[in-house]
């Protein structure tokens, strides 16, 4: 019964054509995962396919290891955007249950085969499918040559300025602040995205307002601190000034990622916005009042608009 709950869930998404294959989880939809997917375009129009794309949520590691903590560069609704901006055919999630965990390389491969009419499949070099990992590249081989589809597999995984490219990689940079190094492995600033909800308002207070983010507690979030970073909602771009962190002048006890958005008319409660993290100017720091809490904002908001004037292109 769970075999066919997933494969009716890809078969939704099917297009009705016979397709070329890529699946991962595809976090932060970074570098080596376009590496892979301009592959296996290139690879689908050669043989008259459809290019497709089944993205696994949640993480395998977060069922399989339920003790560890996934901390995603993206959310699900994001990776989906991100992924049909490159322009495949179809993207399709799969939810991944301890069921699809069960099942064997072949049941697996076999419903991809079925539901999305699967005539070729790309996998990268880390990729192994089913119960235990068994649906290594070899396995999937055998597979590929009962079933009647072809499969090939990329050659190493990507190296960029930053280093390997890995959605483990950038989990780390972000971990540490380094959102340059960010940037370089994802070919995007590090964002997040979220409503804005009222916090205490003590920005307003200081002259400083800031719209209060809310973030799901399974997104990796930068280290704490102060960081240069661009502000977009209702359709328009600003510089802004973020705060990353549990403000310990306030002794506020949970994180927060609140922005001050530099020019900016009126208030933006109840609207979303997108935040990129460019930059990280100092650490999170303890004020002994208010006077040198507002200068230290002064400070922030001036280092913004050096660093904008500094990088006309950010």
């Amino acid at each position: 019964m769970y075999m066919q709950l997933s494969r009716d869930e890809l078969a939704w998404h099917a297009p009705g054509h016979p397709s070329a294959v890529t699946l991962g989880v595809f976090d932060g939809v970074h570098l080596g995962h376009r590496h892979l997917i301009d592959g296996l375009k290139t690879r689908a129009a050669a043989r008259g396919l459809t290019s497709g794309i089944v993205t696994l949520h949640p993480s395998p590691v977060q069922v399989l290891r339920p003790e560890i903590r996934v901390a995603y560069i993206t959310s699900l609704e994001e990776r989906v955007e991100l992924l049909q901006a490159t322009g495949v055919g179809f993207v399709a999630p799969l939810t991944f249950t301890s069921e699809v965990a069960e099942l064997s390389a072949y049941d697996f491969v076999a419903m991809l085969h079925s539901a999305l009419d699967m005539r070729y499949l790309l996998m990268g070099p880390d990729n192994a499918f089913g119960r235990g990992r068994e649906g290594t590249p070899v396995r999937v081989a055998e597979i590929a040559e009962e079933l009647g589809f072809e499969l090939e597999v990329l050659d190493e995984p990507l190296d960029a300025d930053g280093g390997r490219v890995s959605a483990t990689a950038i989990r780390r940079a972000i971990g540490a602040g380094e959102m340059e190094v960010a940037e370089a492995l994802l070919g995007r600033p590090f964002s997040l995205r979220g409503p804005v909800i009222r916090g205490a308002e003590r920005g307003r207070v200081l002259g400083f307002p800031t719209a209060n983010m809310a973030i799901t507690p399974d997104r990796v979030m930068p280290a704490f601190g102060v960081y240069v970073t661009r502000a977009h909602t209702g359709g328009r771009s600003y510089m802004g000034a973020t705060n990353v962190g549990i403000k310990p002048t306030f002794d506020q006890a949970r994180a927060s990622v609140e922005t001050y958005v530099l020019d900016l008319e009126g208030d933006l409660y109840g609207r979303e916005i997108r935040i990129e993290m460019l930059h990280r100017l100092r650490d999170e720091m303890k004020f002994d009042d208010l006077d040198a809490l507002t200068a230290a904002i002064k400070t922030d908001v001036d280092a913004v608009r050096a660093y904008f004037s500094q990088h006309p292109g950010a």
